[in-house]
């Protein structure tokens, strides 16, 4: 039986895709204007500098020469005005000077004003930051969306940045991402409501592998969710729900789990009493520069069927804990003679190269 993969990711994307590309015109076609109008202030300059020197040349006759004639042009189109370098005793004179000057400075103005909008036009240099990072954004593929970069968003990107996971990050404060691209260097990031289609679109929402829901408003968490859960139905959804009468609000419209400060720090002060050894233990992987995390791997469809003791699953990088068999039942510290099927989830304490030399492993068996 045919699988029907519906055509609305595709098309999405490719209506995101003419989105960016006429964006990207219609901020090449501003900027183009912008260097018109200065290289046409410019030219404007030029010319009056010329006619200046040349009638300020031959208003001095014998009294003046070609640097006198061009420094009295500078001077009368800037309004410095130092002096007659050149004599003007004829009316016709001072009105040729004021129409230099006079036209001059208009010139200079229409050009400084241009060039101020060039190198200052904020909402200019928005969009180009924006089309960049969004141009690097449609790269990633299984990647991780953050809504909310307040303290607890933050944590996340910085568990995903230390275990090598890529992640894109929303919120309504640029603020925010500026004050924190010491701790995130390379951070990928869109300034915005979360949710909001385009925005989650632009965040590239059908390649993305999971998404935080972390903002610290309840309603506008649930927003995202909804949205987020009808752009990608297969998407995992994970999110942080301040009050606990939320928790359950949350799942039914579309998180796959739901975390809640008050709950899990109750449990986390109650661990801290009675298993304060286990804790130091999880608190020290955290801190370590070594990046060693309780890891799972899925095994992918089409692997064989292999013994425990077949498969490489010891290494100084990452270390076998348990196996979730697909039906859900869990086999903890599994013998050389346990089974693993596609389909399994591998448990590890591995650090992220041995994340991915588990993977690789696992893949190169299906050749």
């Amino acid at each position: 039986m045919p699988i029907f993969t519906s055509p609305l990711p595709a098309l999405r994307r490719a209506r995101r895709r003419r989105r960016l590309r006429e964006s990207e015109l219609r901020v090449a076609m501003q900027l183009q204007r912008i260097v018109i109008r200065i290289v046409w202030a410019a030219l404007v300059v030029l010319m009056l500098v010329g006619i200046g020197t040349v009638g300020f040349y031959h208003i001095g006759g014998d009294h003046s020469d070609w640097s006198d004639a061009l420094y009295m042009t500078l001077i009368t189109i800037s309004t410095v005005g130092y002096g007659e370098i050149v004599p003007l005793p004829t009316l016709a004179d001072r009105v040729f000077a004021g129409f230099v000057a006079v036209s001059g400075l208009g010139a200079l103005t229409f050009l400084f004003t241009s060039l101020s909008v060039f190198f200052l036009e904020k909402d200019l240099d928005h969009s180009l930051r924006r089309r960049r990072m969004e141009k690097r954004i449609q790269k990633l593929r299984q990647h991780f969306i953050i809504c909310g970069f307040g303290r607890v968003g933050r944590s996340v990107g910085g568990e995903l940045q230390n275990t090598g996971r890529h992640f894109v990050a929303i919120d309504t404060e640029e603020a925010r991402f500026e004050d924190n691209l010491d701790k995130f260097p390379g951070l990928l990031y869109l300034q915005g409501d979360a949710s909001d289609d385009d925005l989650l679109e632009a965040a590239d929402i059908f390649d993305a592998r999971g998404l935080f829901a972390v903002t610290g408003d309840d309603s506008r968490n649930l927003m995202i969710i909804i949205t987020a859960r009808q752009l990608n139905p297969d998407l995992r959804i994970v999110a942080r729900a301040q009050e606990s009468r939320n928790v359950e609000k949350m799942r039914k419209v579309g998180a796959d789990a739901v975390i809640s400060p008050d709950f899990t720090g109750g449990i986390r002060l109650a661990s801290a009493m009675v298993r304060p050894h286990v804790v130091s233990f999880l608190d020290e992987m955290v801190r370590s520069d070594k990046n060693v995390r309780l890891e799972e791997v899925h095994v992918p469809v089409g692997f064989p069927a292999t013994r425990v003791g077949d498969l490489r699953l010891r290494s100084p990088d990452y270390i076998l804990l348990a196996l979730r068999e697909e039906d859900g039942s869990w086999v903890f510290n599994p013998r050389v003679d346990e089974v693993v099927s596609p389909g399994a989830t591998i448990i590890a304490l591995a650090n992220p190269s041995g994340r991915a030399q588990l993977k690789a492993h696992l893949i190169e068996r299906i050749g």
